[in-house]
């Protein structure tokens, strides 16, 4: 598995405001080695901030964040060579008209001879059981289709690490269960954030974020109990930490 580090006296997220800065994330200081790790939190927790990090999406105000070994804001290529990032709306990410041509985009850095990036479309494709939608446009796909795409197209280069945030919002129950077993069927190490605590569940390991700090960390039932109970605090006016 890799190694995602968080450190050097703690990894902050600030928007430069004025005249007060908004912070996102703060002190957060992490060591992700587990195989599947869930990140979960209320609405503007600071979850999506904290799933960017992880790829360079979003650069730190304070501290450092790796990914095995190489830096995130100074090593940015590399670190996205290593870690695949699916959205919550498949949409922001499929950029081209039909399924094989969006793949066979993603393809085009890493595998320059055109009949071997042909061969890795099919059988990127292939996998999910997408091949007989692969010339549809993207807009005549189902959501679950359309995630199980993007989930495709970003496989396709073989990244040892998968962040998703929020991937199952947008999915009917039949296309969640089915992108639950496609989770657990693959090697790569994950990190992903969900409101569904069923999903969450099914994680090794579980960071409950709460107004940009980290609240909870620990084993998955434990950590959806922990997140269960500030919820409910929340809801009868106590305060939310």
């Amino acid at each position: 598995m890799s190694t995602i580090s968080l450190r050097n006296a703690g990894v902050s997220v600030a928007v430069d405001g004025r005249p007060d800065p908004k912070v996102l994330l703060q002190d957060i200081s992490l060591e992700l080695t587990e195989e599947r790790i869930g990140v979960i939190g209320a609405n503007g927790s600071g979850k999506s901030t904290l799933l960017r990090l992880l790829n360079g999406l979003v650069a730190p105000t304070e501290g450092t964040v790796t990914v095995n070994g190489a830096d995130t804001v100074r090593n940015v290529r590399a670190v996205r060579q290593q870690v695949g990032f699916v959205f919550t709306d498949p949409l922001s990410q499929l950029v081209m008209p039909t399924g094989r041509e969006d793949v066979e985009l993603s393809l085009r850095r890493s595998v320059r001879h055109g009949k071997e990036r042909r061969d890795k479309t099919t059988a990127a494709l292939d996998r999910f059981g997408l091949l007989p939608l692969a010339d549809q446009s993207i807009y005549e796909l189902s959501g679950g289709e359309r995630q199980l795409l993007a989930l495709a197209s970003v496989l396709a280069v073989e990244p040892g690490v998968l962040v998703l945030d929020e991937p199952s919002t947008l999915l009917d129950l039949r296309n969640r269960e089915l992108l639950r077993r496609t989770l657990a069927g693959l090697s790569q190490q994950i990190v992903m954030s969900t409101h569904d605590l069923e999903l969450a569940l099914d994680m090794d390991r579980v960071l409950v974020v709460d107004s940009g700090r980290i609240a909870y960390d620990g084993g998955a039932a434990a950590a959806v109990g922990h997140y269960r109970s500030l919820s409910a605090r929340s809801l009868s006016g106590g305060d939310f930490r």
